[in-house]
């Protein structure tokens, strides 16, 4: 049996002193160190998004609690309900991250639907809101994918909240699809 020889890194972790010494400056910024550079102001556009989204979803979810009938209603909507405080969950920690970023969560009924990845639902029939649940469910599941992406090292700590997040949107995703058989 060989080993093989393990050659010493040429390079070595260090911290950057003259970042940690600007990060000692400004401290009206809160969180906000220079490290963040010219990404913060995109971050908060897209949670943001991320927030009408998850506003506009608890609102479907909330409609479909109060109006779904049928034989197999009361345990669905009870689920509705559910999904509903875990979006409404999702959208505090959305809006607490962008205020921890500086930014204003943009809360404006006006706009909601339009901000919003997914779309609000006024369908009469269980298997019709269960079908727009899903659908709202992966649209969510593909644009917290791509923030994840778009953010990677940039953001560390929105990256692990939006992986938080999108871990529970698709438990959401496997119910919804389940209930549809």
């Amino acid at each position: 049996m060989t080993t093989a020889t393990l050659e010493a890194p040429t390079e070595h972790l260090v911290l950057d002193e003259s970042a940690l010494k600007a990060a000692s400056r400004s401290l009206d910024d809160g969180v906000l160190t220079p490290s963040y550079g010219p990404w913060r102001d995109d971050i908060v556009k897209l949670l943001n998004g991320a927030l009408a989204t998850e506003l506009v979803c608890v609102l479907r979810y909330k409609r479909h609690y109060f109006t779904a009938v049928g034989v197999d209603s009361l345990s669905i909507a009870d689920e509705f309900l559910v999904h509903a405080n875990e979006e409404s969950a999702h959208a505090d920690k959305i809006a607490e991250r962008i205020v921890q970023l500086g930014g204003d969560p943009d809360f404006s009924p006006d706009s909601l639907q339009s901000r919003s990845h997914a779309e609000y639902d006024d369908s009469k029939d269980l298997q019709s809101m269960i079908r727009a649940n899903l659908v709202a469910e992966r649209i969510a599941i593909e644009a917290y994918r791509q923030m994840i992406t778009l953010i990677g090292d940039k953001d560390p700590t929105t990256r692990r909240m939006l992986e938080e997040i999108l871990t529970q949107e698709e438990e959401h995703a496997d119910e919804l699809k389940d209930w549809l058989q």
